[in-house]
């Protein structure tokens, strides 16, 4: 797979530190929210990415490798008294496929715009979301309640972080958007749509897209990464690693979401 890249963090208006972190390297591209206030929130979220760093340049990346990652991330994050949301983008490969393995542990987000339409593909982790789910409230109700900032599951609670993951084919032309909520809190969705549907390089798009969280109030740190795939080819070399597991059957129509739902603890950001 080819695919063009632009990345954009902002601290905001009202923060005093940025507690996002990013890495945006082929074929791994995750952000992760930090939560705990000032170096603990910072800290989380850096030592989480680095876990993920090191998939940077690799061929064979899966679901189970993510799921190590998550783990060691845990059992950095916990003993520091912070925690992290996390999500993200890997370029995989099924059946010899070419397909992106999209995760998510809280309310960070990733979105795909396919076809002319923006669509979010995650599914937050967070108390309004499960009552948006419960019919409780709406969505438009949901961007504004007071307890939006409160998340069901995070990395460096006492329990384990479990993620959901999706697999999503790799299809040319289409683009990705991997962000905190720092930008989804502020940009009204009709606004993120029109930006997502700029015809600019994703560098262009990422500043523009702070630029706008920004413009709304700035109230949290906003981090933005936008993927554009511009060719897919066949993957031969891409089997896992020797040292991993051989990779379970999984077998998925065009994009199938893998369910965990063992209860976690809400954690307030």
């Amino acid at each position: 797979m080819t695919v063009a890249v632009g990345t954009a963090t902002d601290v905001g208006l009202v923060r005093a530190v940025n507690e996002d972190s990013v890495v945006a390297g082929y074929p791994v591209f995750v952000v992760a929210d930090g939560m705990g206030g000032y170096e603990a929130g910072d800290l989380a979220s850096r030592l989480t990415v680095e876990q993920f760093a090191a998939g940077v340049g690799c061929t064979g990346l899966d679901r189970r490798w993510a799921e190590r990652r998550i783990a060691d991330a845990a059992d950095h994050v916990r003993p520091t008294g912070g925690g992290t949301t996390l999500t993200g983008i890997i370029a995989t490969v099924h059946d010899g496929v070419p397909y992106w393995l999209v995760f998510n542990v809280g309310d960070s987000r990733v979105y795909r715009r396919t076809a002319g339409e923006l669509a979010q593909i995650s599914v937050d982790h967070s108390l309004v979301q499960e009552m948006v789910a419960g019919g409780m409230i709406d969505a438009e109700a949901a961007r504004h309640h007071p307890e939006r900032n409160i998340v069901t599951r995070a990395i460096g609670t006492d329990e384990e972080p479990v993620a959901d993951f999706w697999l999503v084919p790799a299809v040319v032309g289409d683009r990705y958007l991997v962000c905190s909520d720092g930008l989804t809190g502020e940009v009204e969705p009709a606004v993120l749509t029109e930006l997502a549907g700029r015809d600019l390089p994703p560098q262009a798009v990422a500043d523009r897209m702070v630029a706008a969280a920004l413009a709304g109030g700035g109230r949290d740190n906003i981090t933005v990464v936008v993927v554009d795939v511009l060719s897919v080819g066949t993957a031969d070399d891409a089997a896992p690693p020797a040292s991993d597991p051989a990779p379970g059957e999984i077998r998925l129509d065009d994009a199938r979401h893998l369910f965990d739902t063992r209860p976690v603890r809400r954690t307030a950001r």
